[in-house]
């Protein structure tokens, strides 16, 4: 099998800072995550900002500045800023940021969905922000937009400048869609599709569901393509794992899965960056390096991106 990527999530709009100390929040902690990350073995990381006066997830700039020079200073790491942000963030919000820095990858969720979150709420007992309970409470009625206008504004705006994405697909049908978009000459190999699992909304983590997805993108994408998969929560070790199995590539981190293992939260996401590397070297796969993974994705170089 070829070398395994190994991308950390850093810290994300998922978790609400009260349920685990440890979640990095100001620009310093984000940063000291990543350098973490990056020296346990995580060729990319994937990168979301907050504020850090309260914690919630920010689209500014300014908070991005808070830790992209440091991170650039301290590793060779790949940089994939999110087009996500949040639900709550408009398409100019959430591509302020990644405008400005161009990075050398963004991520980007291949449609429209329900983003369903108020689960989590019942399982907090002490809030430590104002906002966290009533934002995670009202995300019954919490819609994610991403139209097919909204996605050809990202592949344009960010494509300009030089970026490759991570096609985050929470369904079978983001599939077809980026199927949609390869025909329509707006994406070119090699692609990197994120395999996303456990978001109430999306698909559950089933290995069945697995199965099918990597069925699916055989079919429609043949050897032009590298498959990564991320599970949030519970499922996150042994959905990657069954993933390096079959010959993919692996997310983890603190955005998707606060736990090391079951009711021991992770002090950091180089734990669980540890944690997945010792799985998958034990599968015989061999851990890639930030230039193999640059090489591996047709990447234009740390030299390129304006931060």
């Amino acid at each position: 099998m070829s070398k395994i990527i190994i991308s950390c999530a850093i810290t994300g709009s998922i978790h609400t800072p009260s349920m685990s100390p440890y979640l990095p929040v100001t620009g310093a902690e984000i940063a000291a995550g990543a350098l973490g990350a990056a020296e346990a073995g995580a060729a990319i990381l994937h990168l979301h900002a907050r504020n850090p006066e309260t914690g919630q997830p920010s689209a500014d700039p300014s908070h991005w500045a808070g830790f992209l020079p440091a991170i650039k200073a301290g590793t060779q790491a790949v940089v994939n800023m999110t087009t996500g942000g949040s639900a709550v963030m408009t398409l100019d919000q959430r591509l302020a940021a990644p405008r400005q820095f161009a990075p050398e990858m963004c991520s980007l969720n291949m449609g429209t969905m329900n983003f369903a979150l108020y689960p989590m709420a019942a399982r907090i007992k002490e809030w430590k922000h104002p906002w966290e309970k009533p934002f995670l409470e009202g995300s019954d009625d919490l819609v994610f937009k991403n139209t097919p206008r909204d996605i050809a504004t990202v592949l344009a705006d960010m494509g300009a400048r030089g970026a490759r994405f991570e096609f985050e697909c929470y369904d079978i049908g983001h599939l077809t869609m980026l199927k949609h978009f390869v025909d329509r000459g707006a994406v070119t190999g090699p692609l990197y599709l994120q395999f996303v699992f456990g978001v109430l909304g999306g698909m559950a983590a089933e290995p069945e569901t697995l199965v099918l997805l990597k069925r699916t993108a055989d079919r429609l994408f043949g050897d032009q393509y590298l498959f990564s998969m991320l599970a949030a929560g519970r499922a996150q070790v042994p959905m990657a794992t069954m993933g390096a199995a079959m010959g993919g590539h692996v997310r983890v981190g603190l955005e998707d899965n606060l736990y090391l293992s079951k009711g021991v939260l992770a002090k950091s996401n180089a734990e669980q960056v540890r944690l997945i590397r010792g799985i998958v070297e034990g599968l015989g796969r061999e851990v890639a390096t930030p230039a193999e993974a640059r090489a591996m994705l047709g990447l234009k170089g740390v030299g390129e991106v304006a931060f």
